[in-house]
């Protein structure tokens, strides 16, 4: 009987019976998640999930902890170079922007695969939808969202009671109050997300910025930028001369009392930090007022991957409403759910519901706008001409 309702199932539902082989063949794999490692709390969820994988499906991740995501990129270039088709040591990779766009113009990637995952039916995947381009590339199912990011400031108000209203009002800000900001390098996404910022702010025709960057766009929309920090540089930390690797160390310059603002592409991570004690009570966050860049987080899959199958569960799993109603709580993570709210069914909506909250955790409401992210050539070429720029 329980065969003949198998059989039954599968007739009725070829996608159902497709997943049904893919959860089988996956079983008692180990999934090589290739993510960054430089935030301990994401570390932490990608634990749980592994967790949650192995209990439910037999499936684990080992996370390879990345300090740039084109280290795995490089390995899955070398890969193809040396004719290796399959058995690659890359099973899914957290990405982004310009190493996607790299990866999808090699042929590097496995797919189209979202369309797959029966989670995908609570993701809006219609035509322009967010989910479904990744700096303005179209993702055409190569890779799956897994988070939300935006740019927001982080700033104690116990010792600064207002913020800069929008990113034009920063030089005077840190005229005022030398010292007492900084940004990552941008060497790191973070710096060069900051600088991102600033460009869509302030250059003269943004919408330019959704096309490949060439030398004329380039010089063109960059030289307000540019002047604008060479305005804000001599009044930053250590005169602008150094400048924290990433975020994190950011932070703990915040929460040493060094510099009164930092900040973060991930809303949640400042109540986070507070949560675990790492910042004051008094941190709270802040937008600019014209808007913010916003993106999603992607993981996407080699076209080699050794673990395909697993890596396809893992994609799947984290796509769940209770998995991404935990990520969103900001004991665990507090990072923003990639569900549209109206495919969610009651359980779902219950389980968001309850979310904890807190004052330092702003609601969607209170991000403000979303400006939408260049395309990834013009963050590559920002991140080369600071470089360029600090040079001595």
């Amino acid at each position: 009987m329980r065969l003949l309702l198998a059989a039954l199932i599968c007739a009725a539902s070829p996608a159902l019976a497709d997943w049904s082989e893919t959860l089988a063949a996956a079983r008692g794999q180990t999934v090589y998640w290739h993510a960054w490692g430089g935030d301990p709390r994401t570390n932490a969820f990608i634990e749980r999930v592994s967790d949650r994988a192995e209990a439910a499906y037999g499936v684990r991740i080992e996370q390879v902890k990345l300090t740039d995501t084109a280290e795995a990129v490089a390995r899955v270039r070398a890969e193809k170079s040396a004719g290796q088709s399959e058995g690659g040591a890359v099973d899914l990779i957290w990405i982004n922007g310009p190493n996607f766009l790299a990866m999808k113009d090699e042929g590097l990637l496995h797919g189209p695969f979202v369309a797959d995952l029966p989670n995908a039916a609570y993701l809006d995947l219609s035509e322009g939808a967010p989910a479904t381009r990744d700096f303005t590339v179209p993702v055409e199912g190569l890779e799956a969202p897994w988070r939300l990011a935006k740019f927001v400031f982080a700033y104690d108000a116990g010792r600064l009671p207002v913020m800069p209203r929008d990113m034009v009002d920063f030089p005077e800000w840190a005229a005022e109050h030398p010292g007492r900001m900084t940004h990552p390098n941008p060497a790191n996404f973070m710096g060069a997300t900051f600088l991102k910022q600033a460009l869509v702010s302030l250059a003269p025709d943004p919408a330019v910025l959704a096309l490949p960057a060439t030398d004329e766009t380039y010089a063109a929309q960059v030289a307000p930028l540019w002047a604008w920090y060479d305005a804000l540089r001599p009044n930053l930390w250590r005169a602008g001369r150094a400048f924290p690797e990433n975020e994190s160390v950011q932070a703990q310059l915040l929460a040493d009392g060094e510099i009164d603002i930092a900040m973060f592409f991930d809303p949640g991570a400042p109540a986070a930090l507070v949560a675990q004690g790492v910042l004051p009570e008094t941190v709270r966050v802040s937008v600019p007022e014209a808007g913010s860049l916003g993106n999603i987080s992607f993981v996407a899959i080699p076209f080699n991957a050794a673990h395909r199958e697993g890596a396809e569960v893992i994609a799947n799993l984290l796509l769940a409403p209770e998995v991404q109603a935990e990520m969103q709580n900001v004991e665990v993570l507090g990072a923003y759910s990639v569900l549209d709210p109206a495919r969610l069914d009651a359980p779902a909506r219950a389980a968001f519901a309850a979310i904890p909250q807190a004052p330092n955790l702003p609601g969607l409401d209170e991000l403000g706008p979303t400006l939408p992210e260049p395309h990834p050539s013009w963050m590559t070429r920002l991140a080369e001409d600071w470089a360029r720029r600090m040079t001595p």
